[in-house]
């Protein structure tokens, strides 16, 4: 075994990259539902990333690419509601919230201090110690769960409380 399979955060990745959506309909998801849970895997990806290869890797340097173009993408149509919906949810549908992946939860809660710093995903930006691994794998495992996929769907539950909260603030 070589020094790369041992690290915990590659094995992480190498879980993340064995998993598929090949038995759902990618097409039929809600667009900016699933505009954010591509974003939180490339952010759970890089961050992951930055912890198992140099900095500098091609690796690396391809992700920030990605990551710096998607910037612009999340300002489009209808993804800037996403994070006031995710507080919208807390507030009137807590189990709702409480259901949602743990990513969404900390990262979009604005009582919450975690947030992406530089791309890399951040959960106490006062701490120095490095986000255990087993945060990522947890975090993988609720984005691939078959009741997340089935909410997501256009007219599932999460897709119709997001079109709810649309239309409640005049969107």
């Amino acid at each position: 075994m070589n020094a790369l399979d041992e690290d915990e955060y590659f094995r992480v990745l190498k879980s993340f990259y064995g998993k598929s959506i090949i038995l759902e309909d990618p097409a039929d998801f809600h667009p900016v539902i699933y505009f954010y849970f591509l974003d939180s895997l490339a952010h759970i990806e890089y961050t992951l990333n930055s912890f198992a290869f140099n900095y500098q890797s091609p690796k690396n340097i391809m992700n920030r690419e990605y990551m710096r173009w998607r910037i612009d993408e999340e300002k489009k149509d209808e993804r800037p509601l996403f994070p006031g919906f995710i507080n919208w949810l807390k507030k009137e549908n807590p189990e709702k919230f409480e259901s949602l992946p743990i990513l969404w939860r900390v990262i979009y809660d604005r009582e919450n201090p975690a947030s992406y710093r530089s791309f890399r995903i951040s959960l106490d930006p006062t701490s120095l110690s490095p986000i255990p691994a087993s945060f990522f794998h947890d975090a993988l495992e609720e984005f691939f769960t078959p009741a997340f996929f089935k909410s997501i769907y256009n007219g599932a539950s999460l897709a119709s409380l997001f079109e709810e909260y649309r239309k409640s603030i005049g969107a």
